[in-house]
């Protein structure tokens, strides 16, 4: 279990490496949390860590962007806020995201519950403050 209390924007990129670092062989990541809770915030954070110089944004409207690392793999950032019906991330091809062994950030996952693979990452970020967060990981 991976489990921090967040005091300020400027322990994020240390926060980010030592989460990267923790979860070094995971691919597959869950964020759970209220709406300005910080997923996005902290899923640019882990981009950046690895090396990624894209623009970090939430695929809102989209449903998911790709960003380039300095790793061979590459991430791809989900945000299922907007999704009605689980067709649509199907159409979206999730499955072959999910198996292609490239990073998978997913946010607002309970949209999509029941396609969610048996083994990620799940990640909850609670506002414990208006300034302070607390994150805590476990492997399902």
């Amino acid at each position: 279990m991976f489990s921090i209390e967040i005091n300020s924007l400027e322990e994020l990129p240390k926060v980010a490496q030592t989460f990267i670092e923790t979860f070094k062989e995971e691919r597959l990541f869950a964020f759970y949390g209220k709406m300005g809770a910080g997923k996005t915030t902290f899923i640019k954070a882990l981009c950046r860590a690895m090396g990624s110089t894209d623009n970090i944004t939430s695929p809102t409207f989209a449903l998911v962007n790709e960003y380039d690392t300095k790793l061979p793999e590459k991430i791809y950032h989900f945000d299922f806020y907007r999704v009605k019906d689980i067709s649509e991330a199907m159409d979206l091809g999730f499955d072959d995201y999910v198996e292609s062994g490239n990073y998978c950030f997913m946010e607002w996952p309970e949209r999509i519950e029941s396609l969610l693979p048996d083994h990620l990452v799940e990640v909850h970020i609670e506002e414990t403050s208006p300034t302070t967060r607390r994150l805590t990981a476990n492997m399902l």
